[in-house]
């Protein structure tokens, strides 16, 4: 997608999703909303949901797309990346990525974003996969930013 035009369409779902998360506050429904508005306007978002730290371990929470891992090996692969490097990770082609962990053979490229609760912990992950290499950029990476502070 041409830069100007991701921008522009970036900018109005989070409006959109700006909007839409002000009418509940509950965590698992505003991640569901998040998950569904980005899988449905960003047509090279192949899957897209968050991870959850649970028990100390990465467990799926709301998601759109093909079926996910239940539970992410510890340590391992993009996600877990994410966690602990405590920022946003883009991956041009999964392949070539350390310890990547394959829940679709499908998925080519990927962008992890955190999200931190009021205490400012780390408590899991936004991640989405595309079935093309090297779909996300520093715009996705700035405006998903932008939207899972929302949380």
């Amino acid at each position: 997608m041409e830069k100007q035009k991701k921008i522009s369409r970036y900018k109005r779902l989070l409006q959109q999703i700006e909007d839409l998360l002000k009418k509940c506050d509950d965590e698992t429904a505003r991640m569901a909303t998040i998950s569904a508005v980005l899988h449905h306007k960003m047509e090279y978002f192949f899957w897209c949901g968050f991870y959850r730290i649970v028990d100390g371990e990465l467990v799926v929470g709301p998601y759109q797309g093909p079926v996910a891992c239940l539970v992410l090996a510890k340590n391992k692969g993009v996600c877990w990346a994410g966690v602990n490097e405590k920022k946003t990770i883009v991956v041009p082609d999964v392949h070539k990525f350390p310890g990547h962990i394959a829940c679709d053979s499908r998925s080519k490229s990927e962008i992890v974003v955190p999200y931190k609760g009021s205490d400012s912990k780390v408590n899991g992950v936004f991640d989405v996969d595309s079935s093309e290499l090297s779909s996300f950029d520093e715009t996705d990476a700035e405006y998903l930013e932008k939207i899972i502070a929302l949380l």
